[in-house]
């Protein structure tokens, strides 16, 4: 697995997503398959940001590797900040206008959308999102 640590700040998304996308590259990612994870780590990446470390700055790794059998692309985040399962949050309801429903929950909507599998668990004081993505 190839992982990066960085503070986990707005200015470092770019870095975050470049250097996954390199890494989807670097496996022959095709560009729908890259695009699609792409957008759902900058979904991910940037809740860590906005809500993990409490206005406070923390720092995340993002770790990428390939799994066999099948074959897939799985990211792993991992954060030091707030327990939190977003598996467990109330999905919005879509069929509402954006007016009629609560702020937030549609960045983890995609990202279950986009994936094919988002599996969470706290552990050793540590928040761990897994996407999975088969190719």
């Amino acid at each position: 697995m190839k992982e990066l640590t960085i503070e986990a700040t707005i200015e470092n998304v770019d870095k975050a997503i470049e250097f996954i996308n390199n890494e989807l590259d670097a496996l022959g990612c095709i560009n729908k398959t890259k695009m699609e994870i792409s957008v759902a780590a900058d979904e991910i990446f940037a809740n860590i940001v906005n809500y993990a470390y409490e206005h406070k700055i923390g720092k995340a790794t993002i770790g990428v590797e390939q799994k066999e059998n099948p074959k897939a692309v799985v990211l792993t985040f991992v954060d030091n900040g707030v327990p939190f399962d977003p598996l467990e949050k109330e999905e919005p309801n879509t069929t509402l206008s954006a007016e009629e429903r609560k702020i937030g929950g549609l960045g983890i909507l995609i990202v279950k959308r986009i994936m094919d599998e988002v599996d969470y668990k706290f552990e050793d004081n540590q928040n761990i999102l897994k996407i999975t993505k088969y190719m």
